[in-house]
């Protein structure tokens, strides 16, 4: 029933910059959290950071101070500002939602630095 659909994944040379983005098929932040995933190659699928109900957020130590997550409730819309990106930052990212509604994916984006 709920549909994410994630863009904005490209290549960028490091120290670059992108902004992924991520639709819903409605406003469900107001009953779920958003977060993003990422997995590179042959490598697990990482939590890079979280946004709550209530828009307190959380990152992983390794994107602190470089990513920022938000979300447009206008527009059902959920972003992450990538800045100053660096080769080991190439993954597969993926947009999630979880919580009373259940727990749902987007299809993933790529995202390649190249060094």
């Amino acid at each position: 029933q709920v549909q994410l659909v994630d863009s904005g994944g490209g290549l960028v040379q490091a120290g670059g910059s992108l902004r992924l983005s991520c639709t819903a098929s409605g406003n469900i932040a107001r009953f779920n959290a958003m977060a993003w995933y990422r997995q590179a190659p042959g490598g697990q699928r990482e939590l890079v950071a979280t946004i709550f109900v209530a828009g307190n957020t959380n990152y992983a130590d390794p994107v602190k101070g470089r990513f920022t997550i938000s979300r447009d409730s206008a527009k059902n819309t959920l972003y992450l500002q990538m800045n100053s990106l660096k080769p080991e930052d190439t993954a597969v990212y993926y947009c999630n939602s979880f919580g009373p509604l259940g727990d749902f994916w987007s299809q993933g984006t790529q995202v390649t630095v190249s060094s």
